[in-house]
């Protein structure tokens, strides 16, 4: 069963605009499928998970694409990186020709990628104004339940349209259970039983995308590396912290959650820094995207167990953040640009910050519904000198009302 993605429309939109599209993502968070169904039936498809294509692409690139034609996808292109050069070349000839004849410019070549890591600097030397690159995170919740779901916005007038979407309310228990299952496709349509998946996606993510960047003999070491790091979602990031919980140096540590971060499975919420002060804590927070394999990493057994457990915050919290995250990279935006978070070294905390323009609107995460004084730090923003709207609480309630005059409440099942 396909479950309609929100990117689609971004992604058919960029298509518009490039000879060429690239797009991103952890694995099977459904990249390939989306493609097919936007594409498949007018473009040829090579997936180099095939050893004989990619055997040939890695010999002879020139004569790999010459066999395969365009209009093209290419599925795992990160599995042989040498053919971007010569993709560069045949768009380059390509252009000459639709400018000479005045034709209209096509969408050339599609590709897809699980390990940015390994590709993102080759894509920037020899793609660089000839791409447009999406990211696709796992499924969001509105995307689950086949709701169309706009671009966030804090805005009041935008977040009550929301209220008349047709959505049902969803529990606090069905919350836990929706954070507990995650957004990963195989799971959500029933194709797969969660924790036989999750074991098996993790056997594959680190031989297929990890082994290579880190020696074998780290693979045990790295495999702990991710529940530690998963323990540690909703918190700022200390490297040495968890370096030295998993027997590693800082260098090492960076560097791998450089590779959790490249390949989508984290999400690194930055401070919001205006050069006002340097009492401001300059960690970033780490979340991971997918609530369903961080639960299976910290090795929660069901979603009752989680709900009620020491974490259950920065689970809730994680939740959020990926939902916000996830619509950003359906709507071809970058997060970074937009989200933050504020704590100072008196402990002074707003969870999420959106920051557009001369604007702020703060924004606080609870579990529960009625929490005490949840605005109690907005006033910490004034020094700003910027203008601060009406924030948002989000929570476990049912619908959309005043706090006081600096915040409404918001139900996160409307995210």
């Amino acid at each position: 069963m396909y479950i309609k993605r929100t990117a689609e429309k971004m992604i058919l939109e960029v298509s518009k605009s490039f000879p060429c599209i690239v797009v991103y993502g952890p694995r099977q968070v459904g990249k390939s499928t989306t493609i097919d169904i936007l594409f498949g039936e007018k473009y040829r498809k090579v997936t180099l998970d095939d050893t004989d294509d990619r055997a040939l692409a890695l010999s002879n690139p020139k004569l790999f694409l010459e066999s395969y034609g365009w209009p093209l996808i290419i599925d795992e292109i990160q599995k042989a990186p040498v053919l971007l050069d010569e993709i560069k070349a045949i768009i380059d000839k390509q252009r000459l020709v639709w400018m000479k004849s005045g034709e209209k410019r096509q969408l050339m070549f599609i590709l897809t990628g699980s390990n940015r890591f390994e590709l993102q600097e080759s894509i920037s030397d020899s793609l660089a104004g000839r791409c447009g690159i999406i990211d696709m995170a796992s499924f969001s919740q509105a995307e689950k339940y086949g709701y169309k779901n706009p671009l966030f916005s804090p805005d009041l007038s935008e977040i009550r349209k929301r209220e008349t979407s047709g959505r049902r309310y969803r529990t606090r228990k069905e919350i836990y259970e929706d954070i507990f299952i995650g957004g990963m496709p195989d799971i959500c349509t029933g194709e797969s039983e969660r924790d036989a998946y999750f074991k098996s996606y993790l056997n594959t993510y680190i031989e297929k995308d990890v082994l290579k960047l880190i020696s074998a003999s780290s693979e045990m070491q790295f495999r702990n590396f991710l529940s530690i790091a998963a323990l540690r979602t909703a918190q700022e990031l200390h490297y040495d912290e968890i370096a030295a919980n998993v027997g590693i140096d800082v260098r090492t540590c960076k560097r791998w959650i450089s590779i959790l971060q490249t390949s989508g499975i984290i999400y690194l919420l930055q401070p919001y820094m205006a050069n006002i002060s340097n009492r401001i804590i300059k960690a970033p927070k780490l979340y991971f995207t997918d609530t369903g394999l961080c639960a299976y990493l910290c090795k929660w057994p069901n979603a009752e167990m989680l709900e009620n457990c020491a974490m259950n915050g920065a689970f809730f919290e994680t939740f959020v953040v990926s939902e916000v995250v996830k619509n950003f990279y359906a709507y071809n935006k970058d997060p970074s640009k937009n989200l933050f978070y504020y704590r100072d070294i008196d402990r002074k905390e707003i969870d999420l910050l959106f920051v557009e323009g001369d604007i702020i609107y703060p924004i606080e995460i609870k579990k529960g519904t009625s929490p005490t004084k949840p605005t109690k730090n907005f006033d910490v923003l004034e020094k700003y000198k910027l203008r601060i709207m009406p924030g948002l609480v989000i929570d476990t309630c049912d619908r959309i009302r005043a706090i006081n005059e600096k915040a409404y409440t918001f139900p996160v099942y409307l995210l």
